[in-house]
């Protein structure tokens, strides 16, 4: 078990037995690199646990914004919405600036990555980069700073929603499971070597990445009512953009005429986001990261599930959802 001082609440221990196995099975090269944190035994890389007291405890500026999400829940999109309604609709600078985020991986794909790039020192520089730990590379952003990541509410600065700004993006599980599968077999990190059927058999047990889903979500819908707080789900994106957009803006005190919402909106249209150079991420299959075939921003849409998903596990999905909704009244669009 690894021990941190006080100023970090949660137990880290090393992910063991049958559960350690499984991982090492199906996402390749896993090994003993995953931990679980906390009560809530929430999934992780054994990077976080040289970061998470320093994430806990980390300095927070009254103009900070956090937008939180499980993977594969609009996370890119959501973010490109924020920058640019707090940046005064800047399209142009938002065309060219990438988005970026830290990169947690195992530490023998690190070796193997470095190997792999050895006679190309600027490569070198840039995979260390993204290498460094979330904690400092936020120290370093310019105010104000729109701060992007998976961890649970539990796990960041307990003053997080007293001192600045949170949006929380939810999406239904069964999508999210889709497309976080086809990640998973793409992304070096994660190197998933599995069928959707092992990975959902996964998923519902809490054996993916930032798991467990639900318990992640619920922590924010807990507190959907709080001034700081804007609980959206990706299907409202989807549904009526131009409103979501409304909501979003009203939240960050901001101001713009219907045909300025209009033209974001277009901006924003998946089909047109999508073809955006900044969001592509075409740098992780130049380092290696990611199969040369591999998209990080997929489709887009609701419901695609369906094509995946067989009766037995229809069933199991919402018998699965109807469990871990049974004590809220959380309700995903999908689903009214």
């Amino acid at each position: 078990m690894q021990d941190l001082t006080n100023r970090f609440p949660f137990d880290i221990r090393d992910v063991e037995g049958t559960d350690n196995k499984e991982l090492s099975k199906y996402f390749l090269g896993a090994g003993k690199f995953n931990i679980q944190v906390g009560p809530k035994k929430y999934l992780l890389m054994s990077d976080y646990k040289h970061d998470a007291e320093n994430i806990y405890n980390m300095p927070l500026r009254h103009d900070d914004i956090f937008l939180l999400t499980f993977p594969r829940s609009g996370t890119t999109w959501t973010q490109e919405l924020v920058w640019l309604l707090v940046s005064d609709l800047d399209h142009s600078t938002a065309a060219k600036v990438p988005l970026s985020f830290p990169m947690l991986m195992h530490n023998n794909i690190v070796e193997h990555l470095n190997k792999e790039h050895a006679n190309n020192p600027d490569n070198l520089k840039t995979l260390q980069l993204m290498r460094t730990p979330g904690s400092e590379q936020v120290a370093k952003m310019p105010s104000p700073r729109f701060i992007r990541t998976h961890l649970p509410l539990s796990l960041l600065p307990p003053t997080l929603l007293d001192s600045t700004k949170v949006v929380y993006v939810a999406r239904d599980p069964r999508d999210v499971a889709v497309s976080f599968y086809h990640l998973s077999r793409e992304f070096k990190s994660y190197n998933f070597n599995g069928g959707f059927k092992t990975y959902w058999s996964l998923f519902v047990r809490d054996l993916v990445y930032w798991s467990p889903f639900f318990e992640h979500l619920k922590e924010a819908w807990r507190m959907r009512h709080h001034p700081n707080m804007l609980f959206l789900f990706y299907e409202e994106l989807l549904q009526d953009l131009p409103a979501t957009v409304q909501r979003v803006a009203n939240f960050l005190g901001k101001q713009y005429r219907a045909d300025q919402i209009s033209e974001l909106c277009t901006y924003l249209k998946f089909e047109n986001f999508k073809k955006n150079p900044s969001v592509r991420f075409g740098n992780l299959k130049e380092y290696g990261m990611m199969a040369p075939k591999g998209e990080f921003i997929r489709k887009g849409k609701s419901g695609g599930w369906r094509n995946y998903f067989d009766e037995d596990m229809t069933r199991e999905a919402q018998c699965w959802i109807d469990n871990n909704l049974q004590d809220t009244d959380m309700k995903f669009p999908t689903m009214i």
